[in-house]
């Protein structure tokens, strides 16, 4: 008897370890932040929260949102998520001074739970395009208009919000604070800090599709969520300016490399290129890498033909223009703020003219240099101030005029010792001693 009595004492402290468990995940609320521009790498933060939660039983998910806007096609991902989600998410516009601008505005209506701490704003989801000939412009195609301004009607009536203010945000650019949004049903509460918000949510009835879900906050367990190594690595490139930093120093990159190759530049140039492609988030033009490749072929072929540059300077054209065809001088695919994308674009044309001087200057150089007449004539003779030890099996620097080559000896030479030149072999000067 006493075996079965222990064995079934055992299965009930199990048992009782067991329910403490899922008592304590099941009070558990995770908290992610979204803070800067909606990119690609967002949609993949919001993924693992997800996941996180999922696993973790956790009640509910809470976003401290403050952005800008960001990529369209990331932010229709994000409210995928959030609209199949079998987990309420809360969204909350936090802390005072916080936005939810475009891309954040639609974050915001397709949430369970919509809060804005005092003295936020929400609004301004008109796509916005730039060039820097036209300045900011209002996206009007009706086509995108119609189709935006509808999505988020429906994802506002869906959690019984203000569909006309929502479609008026894409329509109208309205802008709302905390109590004008309250006011006009476009969130649910006004909440000064997390503390605040955990007391609206408690005893809140949710539908999600797994169904009718009661939260619990009042003694919650708050987890923040971190990104992982991808979403950081995704997030470093997905940043604007930096994908378009990548991009262009990987285009210059493989120029460069192209034309003076052998020192890794064109291997540098196009891991540069690719990431700032993943970063940029484009399905890359064909006509784009076409011209691209064929700048890149008339390159190679100027870089081994003597003449006036013709086919170097087509080259450079194409390189340029299917370039531009690759650079995001437009918004479209963005719902941002005009003024951050005006800031965006006043840096990248800064960074694309200092880089774009300093590249067309060495290549100028490195083609110049290529032409040069070979001079080994007029080195045949002259002295060297050797600075390593040469041997026949070794190379070493010496001094020539100022500058440093390269040289070897078919018998020993003792380094601070004067050599002469005798050939040249390639970029290696050949030498004995003085």
């Amino acid at each position: 008897m006493k075996k079965p009595f222990t064995f079934l004492l055992f299965i009930l402290i199990a048992l009782t370890q067991l329910s403490l468990t899922f008592s304590f995940k099941a009070n558990q609320i995770t908290i992610i932040k979204l803070e800067d521009a909606i990119t690609p790498a967002t949609k993949e933060f919001i993924q693992e929260a997800y996941d996180f939660s999922l696993s973790s039983n956790a009640q509910a998910i809470i976003i401290l949102l403050n952005t800008p806007g960001g990529q369209l096609d990331a932010t229709m991902k994000i409210i995928e998520i959030m609209d199949r989600s079998e987990i309420p998410w809360i969204v909350y516009v936090y802390p005072e001074g916080s936005k939810a601008w475009s891309a954040g505005a639609f974050i915001l209506i397709a949430s369970h739970i919509a809060v804005m701490a005092p003295y936020t704003i929400v609004g301004s989801a008109q796509p916005v395009s730039y060039t820097p000939f036209e300045g900011s412009t209002p996206i009007e195609d009706e086509k995108i208009i119609n189709a935006l301004s509808a999505f988020i009607a429906e994802e506002a009536r869906m959690y019984n919000r203000n569909a006309t203010a929502a479609e008026l945000f894409i329509r109208k650019n309205l802008n709302l604070n905390a109590d004008e949004a309250l006011k006009f049903k476009v969130i649910d509460a006004i909440a000064s800090d997390i503390n605040e918000l955990l007391k609206i949510l408690n005893g809140k009835t949710i539908k999600t599709t797994r169904g009718l879900i009661t939260l619990k906050t009042e003694d919650a367990v708050l987890i923040e969520f971190s990104p992982s190594i991808k979403v950081t690595f995704l997030s470093t490139v997905s940043n604007p300016l930096l994908a378009y930093i990548l991009f262009t120093l990987g285009l210059y990159g493989l120029i460069f490399g192209l034309v003076s190759p052998g020192y890794g530049a064109e291997l540098a140039g196009g891991i540069a290129l690719i990431l700032g492609l993943i970063g940029l988030g484009f399905n890359v033009d064909l006509a784009s890498l076409i011209l691209i490749g064929l700048g890149v072929i008339l390159m190679l072929i100027e870089a081994h033909t003597p003449g006036f540059g013709v086919l170097g300077g087509a080259g450079l054209i194409c390189l340029i223009i299917g370039g531009l065809l690759l650079i995001p001088f437009r918004s479209g695919e963005w719902l941002i703020s005009s003024a951050w994308y005006q800031s965006f674009i006043a840096a990248a044309l800064l960074f694309a003219a200092f880089t774009g001087g300093f590249m067309i200057f060495s290549v100028y150089k490195v083609l110049k240099a290529k032409r040069m007449k070979p001079l080994i004539g007029e080195f045949i003779g002259e002295a060297v101030d050797v600075i390593e030890d040469l041997t026949p099996e070794k190379t070493g620097f010496v001094i020539y005029k100022g500058e440093y080559w390269r040289a070897k000896s078919k018998i020993f030479i003792k380094a601070g010792s004067k050599a002469l030149i005798v050939a040249k072999d390639g970029p290696i000067l050949i030498v004995e001693p003085k």
